[in-house]
């Protein structure tokens, strides 16, 4: 699929303006660069990784020849519609010094999203220290047609390209174990490879914290999810400052926002699930579940999907500029998933529809993308209602915030072994605890109430419900 010029070329010198990659978003952190001035590139070949408040994109390159300039520096913030690097085709060049400027380029349409953007000043934030990115990094697959003007959702359908080759004695690393390495402070050059090929693993990352250099990287930043080792966080501090960014920004913003907007009603149930883990273990033996990851979410994520069917109220948006409540006829089922980058909440579009199967391969894939932070804005867009999974973190129960534009949230705790009544006599069972949050202008409490109680029955006996409901 061809990529449509981002800018005019002037004498021979072409400008490539950071497009909006997502849903009106205004701005991103270029992560890494693949490229350097002097480099030869060709069209659709990977430049650059930036990071949005939703995901983690590598743009491809809209025109062929030689990089003449990088207009933004490693992990610097960068505005929608500012050049961050330029080309020359080799058409006639221009005279050193008068390649077009951010400020200089006329008024240009954003990619996608809503409307105009006119290029502005970089902000030029203090950079953050890190190894230069290695060559050849894998292309995600984004769900969904791209507009053919697109070139940052070259992600998706555009033929493979050729990745510059990697400079003698540049480390190879995907770009999530290069992001872990920054957050640490390890510089990957000292990290003895144990992947394929060379390859640094986050593994060998982590074993290379405690003999390490500790840089202000860890003293900086929060993104990952698993807590740094003692010897990457500088302890004569008193206080660290984190920057707020990305997938945390984005997060943080519509947490607010969710909190302020939508009246938040909270309703809790313990129920005995010995049978549904039952269920969980015949399921992880049957060949139609052998390349899937079987765990007890699959069965929560279905007793929800039944419940909306039989209350289809519960699966609502609020549109308060017209005044209507939207009934979706359709399930997005949205999974927030804890990554090195902050939460991200990806769906599975149309879950209710899926076989049990389908949709248990749809949890792994998620699952997996997220891990790798490759979740694409496709993915976190158009989720109708969700679940999140406290029980993995050790917890009990929590007061889940609904997703903005959602009416409701599933917090599915940990499952414990707890005395319970259970056919008359005092037995020993599996028991969670399940928090149900909703948006008190779409759903009541009678609704909510009958939606949790649902979810709960059938988790107390999923085949016989899975036959009674169909």
């Amino acid at each position: 699929m061809a990529i449509s010029k981002n800018a005019p070329a002037v004498g021979g010198v072409q400008s490539f303006k950071l497009p909006d990659v997502g849903e009106g978003l205004v701005e991103a952190e270029l992560l890494t660069w693949y490229v350097k001035p002097g480099d030869e590139i060709t069209v659709n070949q990977m430049i650059c990784e930036i990071e949005t408040a939703k995901a983690v994109v590598e743009l491809p390159s809209p025109f062929a020849g030689t990089v003449r300039e990088l207009l933004a520096e490693e992990g610097q913030t960068v505005e929608v519609g500012a050049v961050i690097i330029t080309v020359d085709d080799g058409s006639g060049g221009s005279a050193p010094g008068t390649a077009p400027s951010a400020d200089s380029e006329e008024r240009e349409k954003p990619l996608v999203g809503y409307g105009e953007k006119a290029a502005s000043t970089q902000r030029r934030p203090r950079r953050r220290p890190g190894p230069s990115a290695p060559a050849s990094p894998p292309v995600p697959r984004v769900s969904g047609p791209a507009p053919a003007d697109t070139p940052a959702l070259r992600e998706t359908q555009a033929a493979p390209a050729t990745a510059p080759a990697p400079a003698p004695g540049r480390p190879l690393a995907k770009p999530p174990v290069r992001k872990l390495a920054k957050d640490l402070g390890v510089d990957l050059a000292s990290v003895t490879p144990t992947g394929e090929n060379g390859v640094v693993t986050r593994e060998d990352v982590r074993a290379a914290v405690g003999r390490a250099p500790v840089g202000p990287e860890a003293a900086e930043t929060a993104e990952t999810v698993e807590t740094a080792p003692a010897a990457a966080v500088d302890r004569t501090a008193r206080e660290r400052r984190v920057p707020v960014k990305g997938v945390r920004k984005h997060t943080a913003a519509a947490m607010v926002d969710s909190a302020f907007t939508a009246p938040h009603v909270t309703e809790f149930l313990q129920v005995d699930v010995t049978r549904t883990m039952k269920a969980v273990a015949r399921l992880r033996e049957r060949p139609d579940f052998a390349d899937v990851r079987v765990s007890p979410l699959l069965l929560v994520a279905k007793a929800l999907l039944m419940a909306v069917r039989r209350h289809p109220e519960v699966n609502a948006s609020w549109d308060g500029e017209n005044q209507e409540i939207v009934v979706k006829n359709y399930v997005n089922l949205g999974i927030a998933a804890a990554t090195e980058r902050g939460l991200v909440v990806p769906n599975i579009k149309d879950a209710d529809a899926m076989t049990l199967p389908e949709l248990a391969a749809e949890l792994k894939r998620l699952t997996d993308t997220a891990r790798a932070g490759k979740t694409s804005p496709a993915d976190m867009s158009g989720g109708t209602i969700t679940i999140t999974n406290v029980g993995v973190f050790g917890v009990d129960a929590g007061t889940p915030i609904l997703n903005p534009g959602e009416a409701a949230i599933l917090a599915f705790g940990q499952i414990r072994d707890m005395p319970w009544v259970h056919k008359g006599k005092l037995k020993v069972r599996k028991v969670t605890t399940l928090s149900l949050s909703f948006d008190h202008r779409l759903v009541d409490g009678e609704l909510g109430s009958k939606v949790l109680r649902d979810i709960g029955t059938a988790l107390e006996d999923p085949e016989l419900t899975a036959l009674a409901w169909g």
